[in-house]
């Protein structure tokens, strides 16, 4: 039974995780799926065969599933030549589209205009954003009572806080932690700690809190651990210098009585951190901060030159500033 599933539908947005879910569910209505027949899936590589693919028999099926992958044509700067004939084709064979084919693309980027004008009247757009805090421990606390495992409200924040608020990622910590609690127990901080894959942004917060109480030696092992797990060095950087770059501002906000959220353009479920870089903004002066940042930049530029090793500079900068 293919029930409401007809046309053409475009799935985007920030949550991956509610995405593919969604896409489950569309697979489930859509029925049996014999891939190469009535089951087509391409991407970005091979985009250009859509048009031969949508007019292809779906031999001994009633219809055809098409799946489109990051296919870029929702993209702005997109200059593929299919672009321009598949708007054309599907404006001019909507109705054969229908009875014979439903179409899903699903993209990262889609700019709201040209390729997504011309198929919003004939389309089902589907925006699928990032889940609020809240959104996120509610279908969490869900999929723990669905195999008897308790969690209390104050684990719950701790696991956002360390592993991030991406809910595919949480769905991996939160299956480990259920699996060691097993049925009637239940998920404590110290599970946490023991098995849960820290998001690198606390981890820098982490880094930071070591900082600012004049701990080097905890500061730099953070440092080691990141480095020994393989983290791009460059990344470190970057994400030191934007962690840094958001305790100035937020420093400037509190003296001005600025709103901090607005300030720092935080996504509704990143708002909980706004605690986090009051507390760690009051560790430093601003004209600390603002060197710790020059330091980063002059490091950036030293590293690429050759002048100096991107590890050592880190170090030293940890060190200098501890």
């Amino acid at each position: 039974m293919l029930g409401n599933l007809n046309g053409i539908y475009i799935l985007y947005g920030e949550e991956k995780y509610l995405i593919n879910e969604y896409l489950k569910k569309m697979k489930k209505i859509f029925g049996e799926l014999n891939l190469g027949i009535n089951y087509i899936l391409l991407d970005e590589s091979n985009i250009n065969t859509i048009i031969s693919d949508i007019e292809t028999p779906a031999f001994g099926y009633q219809k055809k599933l098409i799946i489109i992958r990051d296919s870029g044509i929702f993209k702005k700067e997109c200059k593929l030549p299919i672009k321009e004939k598949l708007k054309q084709y599907i404006s001019e064979n909507m109705e054969i589209i229908k009875e014979s084919t439903v179409i899903i693309f699903i993209e990262d980027v889609v700019h709201k205009m040209d390729m997504y004008k011309s198929l919003e009247p004939n389309a089902k757009i589907i925006e699928l954003k990032e889940l609020k805090p809240i959104e996120i421990k509610t279908r969490l606390k869900k999929i723990c009572s669905m195999y008897k495992v308790d969690i209390k409200e104050e684990q719950l924040n701790y696991l956002l806080e360390i592993s991030g608020t991406n809910m595919q990622d949480l769905m991996n910590e939160i299956r480990k932690l259920i699996e060691y609690a097993g049925e009637n127990g239940e998920i404590k901080k110290e599970d946490i700690d023991k098995l849960a894959i820290k998001d690198v942004q606390a981890i820098i917060f982490d880094l930071t809190d070591y900082l600012g109480i004049k701990e080097t030696d905890k500061a730099l092992e953070v440092l080691d651990n990141l480095v020994y797990n393989k983290e791009p060095l460059q990344k470190i950087i970057i994400t030191l210098y934007n962690h840094f770059k958001k305790l100035y501002l937020t420093k400037l906000a509190l003296d001005k009585k600025r709103d901090i959220v607005e300030v720092l353009d935080l996504k509704p479920n990143q708002v909980f951190l706004t605690t986090k870089y009051k507390k760690q903004a009051s560790y430093f002066q601003a004209n600390e901060i603002e060197n710790i940042l020059k330091e980063l930049i002059n490091l950036d530029y030293t590293s690429k030159n050759g002048m100096i090793d991107l590890e050592i500079g880190m170090k030293s900068i940890l060190c200098k500033n501890c």
